[in-house]
C-alpha cells in the first residue's frame, strides 16, 4: 500500500531499534518517531540510534518533548541544562537584577535569553540528527495547573507570546521548527489530562481574549500547534483535540493559522474517553484526523505493549480501504515542511562556535 499522507507519530521501548521497530516505523502511514528519556543512553547512542531511524525511512520525522525544565529527555553527557520558561518570565519582570545582570531592561535580557535557550536547545538535538521539538508551552501561568507549573513563560499572553517569539527565533535559527502548545490553553484548569479529564467552563470570548491570545499573535511563525486534551463545554462537548469547531472554524478559520497540527498524546486518559466511553487507539487517531489534526501521536505504548501499535496500524489500514479516512496531501505537505532544510553542525563543531558560547553565557 502506498499513502500519500503519513500522519502517525508512534515511539520505540529501547535505545536501539529491533526489528519490530523496523517494521512499525517502515509502515506507509508512519511519518515520525518520538523520543523518551528511556530511548537516551549517550550522545553516540542518539546519533546512531537517529541515523539508524533515518536508514528505514529518510522523511521520518524525529521528535521529542524537550523544553527545558522538568521536561527535558537529555540531560548529561554534554547537553545543556534549559531553564524552565518561568526563568524567562521571572528574567522579564527583575529589570534586568540578578548574577547576569547588563545594561537595559529585564525584559531585553529575558528575549535574548529566549533566543539563546532556542537557539542551544535546537543546536544540540540537531547535532544528534533529532530534526524537531514540541516546544514553546504558551499555556498562560494562573498558579493553578501541576502539569504546566513552571513550564509556562508568564500570566500575561503579552509577555508569553513575545517570549516564545524569541525562543523561535533561537529554534528558527538551529534549522528547527516549533509548536506551541496546548491550544486553546491549559493552563486554566488543575487535573491533568495524562490521567483525567480536565474541564474548563469559560466561555469562548474569555479563553480568546486570554489563553488563545498567542496563537493569532505568532501566527506568522508558528509552524505547528498542538491541541489540548481538554473540554471546553461552552464551545463544544469535545476536548479541543477532537473539535472541528476549534481546530477548523476557530484555529484555521477566526486565528488564519495554516501550519501543521499535532494531536496530543493519544493514550493519555482525556484522548480516550469520551461521551464518558472508552473509545479504541484507532476511533482516538480517527476522531482527530477528522477534527483537522494533521498527525497523531501514540506514545508509551512500545513498552510491552507493543500491540497497541500495532492495532492502531492495522486500524488506520482499514480505515483507509473502508474510506473511514482519507489522506490528505495539504497534511502530508505540513508534515514534511517540519524536516529540517539545512546540514546541522557536527557536535565538536558547535561547541566551539562563537555564537553557541555566546548563547550559553546568555542563559539565566
Amino acid at each position: 500500500m502506498t499513502a500519500l499522507h503519513a500522519p502517525l507519530i508512534i515511539d520505540i521501548a529501547g535505545k536501539a531499534l529491533t526489528d519490530i521497530d523496523r517494521a512499525r516505523l517502515s509502515h506507509p502511514l508512519v511519518g515520525g518517531i518520538i523520543l523518551f528519556g528511556r530511548n537516551w543512553e549517550s550522545r553516540a547512542q542518539l546519533v546512531q540510534l537517529c541515523a539508524d531511524i533515518k536508514a528505514v525511512k529518510e522523511d521520518l520525522l524525529i521528535c521529542v518533548d524537550h523544553e527545558g525544565g522538568r521536561v527535558q529527555r537529555f540531560k548529561t553527557d554534554g547537553f545543556t541544562h534549559i531553564p524552565p520558561m518561568r526563568a524567562l518570565g521571572q528574567m522579564w519582570m527583575d529589570d534586568g537584577k540578578g548574577k547576569k545582570r547588563r545594561k537595559g531592561s529585564g525584559a531585553m535580557h529575558a528575549m535574548n535569553a529566549a533566543t539563546a535557550a532556542g537557539y542551544v536547545l535546537g543546536c544540540e538535538l540537531r547535532a544528534c540528527g533529532v530534526d524537531f521539538s514540541f516546544t514553546p508551552v504558551l499555556d498562560l501561568d494562573y498558579g493553578e495547573s501541576s502539569v504546566i507549573g513552571d513550564r509556562s513563560f508568564h500570566r500575561d499572553p503579552r509577555v508569553v507570546a513575545t517570549l516564545a517569539r524569541s525562543l523561535m527565533h533561537g529554534l528558527l535559527q538551529a534549522g528547527m521548527g516549533n509548536c506551541g502548545k496546548h491550544f486553546p490553553g491549559h493552563g486554566h484548569v488543575k487535573a491533568d489530562s495524562h490521567t483525567d479529564i480536565p474541564v474548563d467552563k469559560r466561555k469562548l470570548k474569555k479563553i480568546l481574549g486570554e489563553d488563545s491570545a498567542p496563537y493569532p499573535w505568532l501566527s506568522s511563525v508558528l509552524t505547528a500547534v498542538m491541541p489540548a486534551h481538554v473540554i471546553y463545554p461552552k464551545v463544544d462537548a469535545l476536548p479541543a483535540g477532537f473539535s472541528s469547531v476549534w481546530l477548523q472554524e476557530i484555529l484555521r478559520g477566526e486565528l488564519r493559522y495554516d501550519g501543521a497540527i499535532f494531536s496530543d498524546d493519544l493514550s493519555m486518559e482525556a484522548a480516550r474517553r469520551i461521551d464518558g466511553q472508552v473509545i479504541s487507539y484507532t476511533e482516538a487517531a480517527l476522531r482527530a484526523l477528522n477534527a483537522g489534526c494533521d498527525m497523531v501521536l501514540l506514545c508509551n505504548q512500545s513498552l510491552g505493549l507493543g500491540e497497541h501499535v500495532d492495532e492502531l496500524l492495522d486500524g488506520m489500514d482499514d480505515a483507509l480501504r473502508c474510506g473511514r479516512w482519507q489522506p490528505d496531501i495539504d497534511s502530508e505537505s505540513r508534515r514534511l515542511a517540519l524536516l529540517p532544510e539545512t546540514v546541522p553542525q557536527p557536535w565538536d563543531e558547535l561547541m566551539r562556535q562563537p555564537a553557541y558560547q555566546q548563547a550559553l553565557d546568555m542563559l539565566p
